[in-house]
């Protein structure tokens, strides 16, 4: 559509519905799909880091608050492109395509078969997934960052200038829409993504957990598209961001052409850029430029706030999920904090707030925002005191330089041990608790046998398994060193039966596991685990309840009979399970939300009752730039700090916010608020003198130049005559 069509566009009657044009229904069924996808991509994430493409905790958090950081920093170059190029319509339509194209790319890169070609349900070509990955978030966080300044404002723009209160009830309901789409998409693709999928292997359902998202983005587009007959397109004016930084930057040019000492100082520096720009302009960049000197504290709120999308969440999955009637996904925690929003927003408009005004407490814009700061520091506080419970619970894994051990006795009677300086006894078909550290090769000496000489795996997991006959020796056997994957139970078996065994669980399959060996580990769900065990001959169930996050070895002993399945295996435990409930979470987030709403809410008003009429943009896109520069010192810090303890990492942010928050409490002490409408009517109301003045100016000059020609041509008329005289 071209200019033209568009400028028609925006002078047509819309139809209405109720008063309200019926454009903006799809406008709103567009927020609400194009959030569903944004927030149900983004809760299972840094899982996907971690699990998928086996990221360490660091690394995963590190590229999850890059891409939020970009999608934070891509709408001032959609704000650009909508006001001074495409318009917003074309906008949002190209970049929601580029967005769709993003989800996709991320759903496919989420599909383990498709370089699984040994079919062993590990992808043998990472790098494949993780390019993919790469680029899939990049056109995600172009088009979702692109079309974040332009959806709002293009449902605005759909209103007559009579529709004023359903212009307002319409943001209303946007905004609900948005929180309707992150609660459920938080609640939904984690229950996706803990799902299994896949062609030739079963693995949890990643691309079911994108795929969906992807899905909704599309829906969105095809939604907003279908639409476009019935919307005002405004065309582009110019972009009011554009001009501010050109203002700014004539000024400091202007400034530095005249920096010495000869030429007069201005009141303020911006003051310089009066030989190009008019002063009502100049005033309305001051005051964007003293709210923005107030956004300097503000990104370190952001850098912890978006913690709960990752560091939150991978400290949920070393903990309990069971809530007794439904089991909890680690990244289905995240909904705590739209559905406190839900909760708390109500409570303060209409309990809080109007307490505090009672107590005659000036509880300014300002103090609201140090307030949310602290109770956000308040919250990492939180969450380093569960991190330390959580700590106690977890098993202490061998260093690079060191090796750890435990023994099991497959021998029919009890044993003495000496492993180096270690002595003790174990009994038959039984193992050790607890792992033994070693640093250097150790002497191994069993009751009646000759000792032997064992050399360690540094950074490795070991146990030994001590055979029955002193002929048979012993066998080591490789253990995990990291806690299961998202919540299941790594489980295996050591065969001491006398006879081949398989062994089934739900999808999980030990095939032929001879005597006196060990099978590899199996991934068993939480919950009640019933094992079919069978030969050739006969078969049995075996049933073992596992928790979150363990390890077991199940020793199934030489006296093993198929028709008391149950009281022939021994369970033992290399690991224990998460004991530490995900319920005490709740505090932090609560904590957290709490200090968003003052925070967040409280900001957003300072910011719009300080900004000029026609600089709104200017300050949300200030805004916006806080959260993605936020993001951004969590990858400094993450990288930086290199804290042997994540409690020790959660108090290092809640301290720099504490630091930050005494910063921005002295900024806003000497903050004095201002009223841009006085202001700006101020400069209006001056304008007119400013012209006459300049038209009194131009008249005089007009008037002086006209008294000069007469002079001037006068004395000619002198020298013509005084010239025929002469003749």
């Amino acid at each position: 559509m071209g200019e033209k069509d568009e400028l028609r566009g925006s002078k047509k009657q819309c139809v209405t519905i109720l008063g309200y044009p019926i454009s903006i229904f799809f406008i709103v069924v567009n927020e609400f799909c194009e959030r569903f996808s944004y927030y149900g991509m983004r809760a299972v994430l840094v899982l996907y880091f971690k699990y998928f493409l086996q990221w360490d905790d660091d690394f995963a958090t590190t590229i999850y608050h890059t891409f939020v950081a970009l999608c934070y920093l891509t709408p001032i170059l959609g704000a650009i492109v909508a006001d001074s190029w495409l318009g917003k319509f074309k906008t949002i339509v190209y970049l929601s395509i580029v967005y769709a194209l993003g989800q996709i790319v991320m759903a496919v890169s989420a599909i383990h078969d498709i370089t699984d070609t040994n079919r062993d349900g590990t992808p043998d070509n990472m790098g494949v997934h993780v390019a993919l990955s790469m680029i899939g978030l990049l056109l995600i966080a172009l088009g979702t960052g692109g079309i974040k300044p332009c959806v709002a404002a293009f449902g605005g723009d759909q209103f007559q200038d009579d529709q004023e209160k359903q212009r307002s009830t319409f943001f209303s309901i946007f905004y609900l829409s948005i929180n309707a789409g992150s609660l459920l998409s938080t609640i939904i693709t984690p229950i996706l993504r803990a799902q299994e999928c896949g062609i030739h292997t079963q693995q949890k359902c990643y691309p079911l957990a994108f795929g969906v998202p992807a899905a909704l983005m599309v829906v969105a587009l095809v939604v907003f598209i279908v639409g476009s007959g019935m919307y005002n397109k405004t065309p582009p004016q110019g972009n009011i961001m554009v001009k501010f930084w050109r203002c700014i930057a004539f000024a400091l040019e202007n400034r530095y052409r005249h920096r010495s000492s000869r030429y007069p100082k201005r009141e303020h520096w911006m003051d310089w850029a009066e030989e190009k720009y008019d002063k009502l302009l100049i005033a309305q960049v001051k005051m964007v430029l003293k709210v923005l000197f107030l956004y300097i504290p503000l990104p370190m709120f952001w850098a912890l706030f978006d913690q709960q999308g990752s560091r939150w969440t991978l400290q949920a999955t070393t903990m309990n999920g069971d809530f007794g009637l439904i089991i909890i996904q680690p990244d289905q925690m995240q909904t705590v904090n739209p559905i406190l929003i839900l909760i708390l927003v109500p409570i303060m408009d209409s309990v809080v707030f109007p307490l505090i005004a009672k107590c005659n407490l000036n509880f300014s814009p300002l103090k609201k925002i140090t307030v949310g700061m602290f109770l956000a520091a308040t919250a990492f506080v939180a969450a380093a005191l569960v991190q330390m419970q959580i700590d106690k619970t977890l098993p202490t894994f061998p260093s690079q330089a060191e090796a750890q051990v435990k023994f099991l006795n497959m021998a029919n009677h009890t044993l003495k041990i000496r492993a180096g300086d270690n002595n003790f006894t174990l009994d038959s078909w039984t193992a050790n608790d607890n792992y033994f550290t070693f640093e250097a090769p150790f002497e191994l000496t069993v009751e009646d046998r000759a000792p032997e000489r064992v050399t360690l795996t540094e950074g490795n997991r070991t146990t030994i398994v001590i055979l029955d006959h002193a002929e048979l020796g012993t066998r080591p056997f490789a253990d995990i060193k990291k806690k299961p994957n998202e919540g299941a139970n790594d489980i295996r078996f050591f065969n001491g039966y006398n006879s081949t065994l398989n062994i089934t669980v739900g999808k999980v399959t030990y095939e032929d596991i001879i005597p006196n060996d060990m099978s590899k580990y199996g991934s068993v769900p939480y919950g009640n685990a019933q094992f079919k065990i069978s030969n050739d001959e006969h078969e049995c169930f075996y049933t073992q309840t596992l928790g979150f996050g363990s390890s077991f070895t199940l020793v199934i002993s030489p006296n093993f009979t198929f028709h008391d399945c149950q009281q022939s295996i021994i369970a033992g435990m290399d690991m224990e399970p998460n004991s530490f409930h995900m319920a005490w979470q709740i505090p932090q987030y609560f904590l957290m939300t709490s200090g968003e709403v003052v925070f967040s809410v409280t900001g957003l008003e300072f910011s719009y009752s300080q900004a000029p009429s026609n600089m709104k943009a200017v300050l949300q896109a200030g805004w916006l730039l806080t959260v993605a520069v936020g993001n951004i010192i969590v990858l400094i810090v993450a990288e930086a700090a290199t804290l042997p303890d994540q409690w020790a990492e959660y108090i290092l942010f809640a301290a720099l916010l504490v630091l930050v928050c005494i910063i921005f409490a002295i900024m806003a002490y000497f903050y004095t608020y201002t009223d841009p409408a006085k202001i700006e009517a101020q400069f209006r109301q001056a304008e007119p003198e400013d012209k006459k003045k300049k038209q009194w100016e131009m008249s005089r000059k007009e008037s002086l130049e006209q008294s000069k020609e007469r002079r001037d041509s006068s004395s000619d008329d002198d020298d013509d005559e005084g010239k025929q005289t002469k003749i």
